[in-house]
């Protein structure tokens, strides 16, 4: 953990874009859904590097760990909510594809990163 700031974990930057992918994504959906799943999606999407940075910045290892986990946890809502938006055809095939490999990406760096910690107590 040392010194290293949040913004320089990978992880992190890779959640912030993946972030602004769902904002931008959710714009393009009917004005019925914009308190509805677009809503949820952003909430989740922000949650995920938000609690990568706060369990970075608390400095103690276990908070930390426990923060991963929670962000880890907006992903599988995340992920729930893109197939949902899939399955309504608010999201194309090739959107909802690329937006998957995103969220797995991102979910096996969280895994290797709590493993990493993990074995560094």
């Amino acid at each position: 953990m040392g010194s290293q700031s949040y913004k320089d974990l990978i992880v992190w930057q890779k959640s912030i874009a993946l972030c602004t992918q769902v904002y931008r994504l959710c714009e393009q959906f009917p004005r019925g859904e914009l308190y509805g799943l677009a809503d949820q999606m952003k909430r989740a999407a922000v949650s995920v590097p938000s609690n990568i940075a706060e369990g970075q910045a608390r400095q103690h290892l276990g908070e930390f760990l426990q923060f991963l986990s929670v962000a880890n946890a907006s992903l599988a809502e995340l992920d729930t909510q893109r197939t949902i938006a899939t399955n309504l055809n608010l999201i194309d095939a090739e959107s909802s594809s690329h937006f998957d490999n995103d969220i797995t990406e991102i979910r096996k760096m969280l895994y290797v990163l709590r493993a990493k910690l993990k074995a560094s107590k």
